[in-house]
C-alpha cells in the first residue's frame, strides 16, 4: 500500500484513476488544482504524487517544484498531452520521475506507479545500509536445534508468518529473538520488501526517535539535511524493534499511533507520512512487570502482545548445543581457513555442562575463539574460554566455597563462576548492574548465584 495524491482538473478522468488505484490497495487523495494539491502536502507526506502538467492557476511545473521542495522523498509522475512532451521533458529535469502521456491505458499507468514505488523502496533500502549476513538461516527447517522446545517455537513461527499479525518476541539475551523475527517476515508476504531492524536499547532517547521517525532539516543542532527514518524505510516490509521494554514511555505513544493509525511524524515536522508496517516486537525483560511500575504502557504491552513467541533459554533445551556446536565449528572454520574437524567428547560434554547465561550467543563466541586458538584437528577443552576481560581470581571468603569444591568444579563452570564474581565487584555487588554488564536477565544472574553459593554481608543485612 502507498499513499498517493492524484492531481487532476478533468474530474472524470480523475475518478478512474483513482478507483483504479483503490483496488490495487493504495490510500488514495484525489484534488482537482495545485492549490489544493499544496494545502495536502502541507498536511501529509505522501509516497507519490500524480499530477497533470496543464492546471488551471499554478500549473504542473510549479507543483511540481514546490512539492520536491517541501519533500524531496514524494516521487512525481507527470501526466501529459502528446504535444506537451517537452514540458515533460521539463518536469523530469526539476525532480519528476516519470511521465505518461495521454491517453493511456490504465494497466500503462498502474505499472509506472508500481515501478516508482519499487525504486522508492530500493532507495530506502540502500539508505538503511543494512549489511548482508550469510549465515543467517531463514528457512525454519533450517533453524540449528533439534530439541521439542525449539521445534514448538518454530511450529509456531510457520503458523504466523503468512498473518501480518503484530508480534511479540519474548526469551532472555543471546537466544536468537533476531533471528527468529526475521525468519518470520522472510516467510511471510512481506518478504520482497524491507525488514527492518533497531535496537531500542542501544540509542538515548532522542537519537532513538529520530533513528525511527527520521527529521526534517533543522529539526535540531547537527540536523543539516532532511533524513528518513527506519520506519518509512520499512514502509510495505517489516520493522524488528529490538528490547523495546527499554524505549522510553514518551516514545511508546508514537509506536502505539504507528500500530494503530499507520501514521507519523518525522521529528520536527508536521505533515503525516502513512505507511503500511508490519511491527514485530522483542524483549528481555517482564513487561508484565513495567505496565505495573508505569514503565511501559498498557495499551501498547496489550497491542504488541497480540501473538507472544517465547523462547527458552539453551539451559533448558541442551539437546540443541550439539548442534549448534557443529554448526559454528564450520562456519569459523571457513572463515579463518582453518582445518579443525570437529571437538573432543571431554571438551564437549563440558560444554553441555555449562549453562550458558549468554545463550546461542555465547555459544558462537566460544566456539569462535576456540577455533582461533585451536593447534590440532579437534578443540580441546583447553581451547574453550567463557572468561570475560577483567580479572578471575575467586575470593573464597565471598563465595564461601573450599579448595575441595573448586577443584570439583569443571572449567568452564569455575569460569563461570569467577565472571559473575568479577561483574559483582565492579557493580558493587548490586545484582541488577552486575546482570547488565553481563547481558544476562535479574533472574539468570539470581540463580547462578544460588548455584555457586556466592554470598556478600550487604545481602544478608539486606534480608
Amino acid at each position: 500500500m502507498a499513499h498517493i495524491l492524484i492531481v487532476e482538473d478533468d474530474i472524470n478522468l480523475g475518478q478512474v484513476i483513482f478507483q483504479e488505484l483503490k483496488r490495487h490497495n493504495h490510500e488514495v487523495e484525489l484534488v482537482e488544482n495545485a492549490e489544493a494539491a499544496l494545502v495536502r502536502v502541507n498536511k501529509y507526506i505522501y509516497d507519490l504524487m500524480l499530477t497533470d502538467l496543464k492546471l488551471p492557476g499554478i500549473d504542473g511545473i510549479e507543483l511540481l517544484k514546490k512539492v520536491k521542495l517541501a519533500n524531496p522523498t514524494t516521487i512525481v509522475l507527470v501526466m501529459t498531452g502528446y504535444a506537451s512532451v517537452d514540458t515533460a521533458v521539463i518536469a523530469m529535469k526539476n525532480g519528476a520521475q516519470d511521465f505518461i502521456q495521454k491517453p493511456f491505458g490504465l494497466h500503462e499507468l498502474v505499472q509506472k506507479i508500481d515501478d516508482a514505488l519499487s525504486l522508492k523502496r530500493m532507495k530506502n533500502e540502500i539508505d538503511y545500509l543494512r549489511h548482508a549476513q550469510e549465515d543467517i538461516i531463514y528457512r525454519t527447517a533450517d533453524i540449528i536445534g533439534v530439541s521439542p522446545a525449539l521445534r514448538k517455537v518454530l511450529k509456531t513461527v510457520e503458523k504466523v508468518a503468512k498473518a501480518d499479525s503484530t508480534l511479540l518476541v519474548t526469551g532472555e539475551t543471546g537466544v536468537g529473538k533476531g533471528l527468529i523475527a526475521g525468519a518470520i517476515h522472510h516467510n511471510s508476504s512481506r518478504a520482497a520488501n524491507n525488514f527492518v531492524q533497531v535496537n531500542c536499547a542501544a540509542l538515548p532517547h532522542h537519537i532513538l526517535e529520530s533513528e525511527l521517525f527520521g527529521h526534517e532539516k533543522g529539526a535540531f543542532t547537527g540536523a543539516v539535511r532532511m533524513r528518513v527514518g527506519r520506519v518509512e524505510q520499512a514502509n510495505m516490509g517489516t520493522i524488528f524493534l529490538d528490547e523495546i521494554g527499554d524505549m522510553d514511555i514518551g516514545l511508546q505513544a508514537k509506536i502505539l499511533r504507528v500500530l494503530e493509525e499507520r501514521e507519523f511524524e518525522r521529528v520536527g515536522g508536521e505533515r503525516t507520512i502513512k505507511v503500511d508496517v508490519r511491527v514485530i516486537a522483542a524483549t528481555n525483560q517482564d513487561l508484565y512487570n513495567l505496565v505495573e511500575r508505569g514503565k511501559f504502557r498498557e495499551d501498547l504491552f496489550y497491542r504488541i502482545n497480540v501473538v507472544n513467541i517465547h523462547i527458552p533459554p539453551i539451559r533448558q533445551r541442551k539437546e540443541d548445543i550439539e548442534p549448534l556446536v557443529s554448526y559454528f565449528i564450520a562456519k569459523y572454520c571457513r572463515e579463518f581457513n582453518k582445518a579443525v574437524m570437529g571437538i573432543e567428547p571431554q571438551a564437549l560434554e563440558a560444554l553441555k555442562e555449562y549453562d550458558w547465561p549468554g545463550n546461542v550467543r555465547e555459544i558462537r563466541n566460544s566456539i569462535e575463539r576456540a577455533i582461533l586458538l585451536a593447534e590440532g584437528e579437534q578443540i580441546r577443552a583447553q581451547d574453550i574460554s567463557v572468561l570475560r576481560p577483567g580479572p578471575s581470581q575467586a575470593a573464597g571468603v565471598e563465595s564461601g566455597d573450599n579448595g575441595d569444591q573448586k577443584r570439583s568444579m569443571s572449567t568452564l563452570a569455575l569460569s563461570e563462576r569467577d565472571m559473575i564474581l568479577d561483574a559483582l565487584r565492579k557493580n558493587d555487588w548490586v545484582q541488577k548492574e552486575a546482570a547488565s554488564m553481563l547481558g544476562i536477565s535479574k533472574r539468570v544472574i539470581h540463580y547462578k548465584i544460588r548455584k555457586y553459593g556466592i554470598t556478600h554481608p550487604r545481602w544478608i543485612k539486606n534480608r
